[in-house]
């Protein structure tokens, strides 16, 4: 399993001391580079760390987050790339920065040319249905999807998203067929679920539950390693019978590819500490993420192993992959 294979390795970084790191402390603001808009997932974590970084007295300078949308991580990569040594500039980064590099060949500076800082969190997320849906198990789905091959839909992102490959690798497992409607935001994608324009759909725990309680949608499985506390009565998609391994969703930071060793150990530093604080306990129990801290080099390994299996993922899908 991806996750246990690199926790041993996580664990014997994360225990290290960072000596280096007093060397470095940043007297000018910080820029957190995200390459959502705002009000994107990456643009909201980065917010958030910025106001518990100042709350925790972690940082003693302000904190910028500048937003470099464009190519699925690609603008921003580039503008981290330029930076070459700056100590004053970090990024967030998702899985999509590693699933745009391997489908796009305009995307000329990947998240391997820059440097790992630490991995922050593993982001679940929740299979649906509308709360009126005849499906009340993903199994039912699968049998529907079976009966009917193509004529069953879900909405989703583009189609190197984690909502489709999760789809590709459900319809390999089982030999079913259903379809698959690309929208550009989450808003939409939802709102086609609502609407009955699709059947079912992937989402962040945290707005499913808002939906659930307000009576407008199921859960039918969950894609995380152990049902989520908010989700008691969900089953993984291990435990709703079906053995695949879901590629995580990972948010992390990365800095400039020459950033110095001691700007980046502090980095690492800050964010092992505000990972100890009840803001950081707070926010992740709220948003229902998993922490999942892999500092430095093990990150950068960490990320490999994510492009190998997405790599794969997308031969098996019939999506070329252009590295």
């Amino acid at each position: 399993m991806f996750v246990a294979r690199i926790v041993a390795a996580a664990l014997a970084v994360a225990s290290m001391a960072f000596p280096a790191y007093a060397q470095f402390k940043p007297t000018k603001p910080v820029d957190f580079v995200v390459h959502t808009g705002p009000g994107g997932g990456s643009d909201v974590l980065a917010r958030a760390v910025a106001a518990m970084f100042e709350k925790e007295k972690l940082v003693p300078v302000r904190m910028n987050v500048l937003n470099k949308p464009g190519g699925n991580g690609a603008v921003a990569a580039a503008f981290l790339y330029e930076k070459k040594d700056d100590p004053n500039t970090i990024g967030f980064i998702t899985s999509v920065w590693l699933a745009n590099a391997l489908t796009s060949s305009e995307a000329k500076i990947t998240v391997h040319d820059l440097k790992p800082v630490a991995e922050l969190l593993l982001e679940p997320a929740v299979i649906v249905v509308r709360a009126d849906s005849k499906f009340k198990s993903l199994k039912e789905f699968i049998e529907a999807a079976k009966a009917k091959p193509g004529e069953l839909r879900q909405s989703g992102g583009s189609v190197t998203s984690r909502d489709n490959i999760v789809r590709q690798q459900l319809q390999h497992a089982t030999g079913t067929k259903w379809a698959f409607v690309s929208f550009p935001g989450g808003g939409e994608r939802l709102a086609a679920l609502l609407g009955g324009h699709v059947d079912m759909m992937v989402i962040e725990p945290q707005e499913a539950g808002e939906q659930i309680r307000a009576g407008k949608l199921r859960a039918l499985a969950q894609l995380s390693q152990t049902r989520l506390a908010a989700y008691p009565d969900t089953p993984t998609l291990k435990e709703a019978g079906f053995d695949i391994e879901a590629t995580p969703q990972i948010r992390g930071v990365v800095a400039p590819p020459q950033q110095p060793a001691d700007a980046t150990a502090y980095w690492i530093d800050r964010f092992q500490k505000l990972m100890q604080t009840e803001s950081w306990k707070k926010y992740v129990h709220d948003n229902q993420l998993e922490q999942h801290f892999v500092p430095g080099p093990a990150f950068g390994e960490a990320m490999k192993k994510v492009d190998n299996q997405l790599r794969e993922q997308f031969k098996e899908a019939g999506i070329k992959v252009v590295r």
